[in-house]
């Protein structure tokens, strides 16, 4: 199933998608006793959590029992402000209860790998295949909700258009190299990986994305756009404002 919600803005999408998502983490712990989220980066990814932390509902989640992953990395040294795993503990993760065992970040640039991307996006793969549920026929968790952003040519995650990466089906996560947007080396969640979620969100606001966002929700090819291969087992969940949604045949 894939819906389309369009908010007024982008600080109305932030909040609008953070109550949804406490929601469905509540929602998942209710059913399972804990919950998986995927985070991503980005303005609206991070404002997203800044928004959850702000949010008077936000101790309804029991944050002990919350497995956190990262859709993908930039590729840099720990601690970077360019890491999305430092943006997401600085916008929530530093202010809830979480379990820091259960939190588990990509590996950065200056921990045990090294520089090798490969050796880290391998190392990756095998901490979710130790959490694989047999819910997902790949090696990955059972994954409740995973949110993602979509550039402004179509990447979601660090998956490029017209990449290896993007085409890959063998592997849950790969090193990506000659990114187009710097850094130019990252670690990502592959798209069959993406596909094992029970929901996954795409975020995106601003007219620069419009063109993109029609072309996936047309039916786009994801070798020619990423985010159009980004869906969830359940439910895949278009979350846009106004101008990213306003080249969709209803307007926006």
């Amino acid at each position: 199933m894939t819906r389309v919600v369009v908010h007024a803005s982008g600080e109305l999408l932030a909040a609008a998608a953070a109550a949804r998502l406490i929601t469905a983490l509540v929602d998942a712990q209710a059913e399972h006793g804990v919950a998986s989220v995927v985070l991503t980066g980005g303005r609206t990814g991070i404002g997203v959590l800044e928004q959850v932390r702000r949010s008077p509902a936000r101790d309804a989640v029991d944050w002990s029992n919350v497995d956190v992953y990262w859709g993908d990395e930039r590729f840099l040294p720990d601690g970077d402000p360019e890491r999305n795993e430092t943006q997401a503990r600085e916008a929530l993760l530093d202010h809830v209860p979480v379990d820091p065992e259960r939190v588990h970040p990509m590996a950065p640039s200056d921990g045990r790998f090294g520089a090798d991307a490969e050796a880290a996006a391998a190392h990756y793969a095998e901490v979710l295949a130790t959490k694989a549920s047999p819910a997902t026929d790949i090696a990955v968790p059972r994954f409740d909700v995973l949110l993602l952003g979509v550039g402004e040519e179509g990447h979601t995650a660090s998956l490029f258009p017209d990449t290896p990466y993007v085409k890959e089906v063998e592997r849950t996560v790969v090193g990506v190299h000659d990114c187009p947007k710097p850094p130019p080396t990252r670690i990502s969640l592959t798209l069959p990986a993406i596909r094992a979620a029970s929901e996954v969100w795409l975020m995106t606001t601003g007219a620069a994305k419009a063109e993109p966002v029609a072309a996936a929700l047309a039916g786009a090819q994801p070798v020619d756009i990423p985010a159009a291969g980004a869906r969830g087992r359940n439910k895949t969940l278009w979350l846009l404002d106004a101008a990213a949604a306003s080249e969709l045949p209803t307007g926006g």
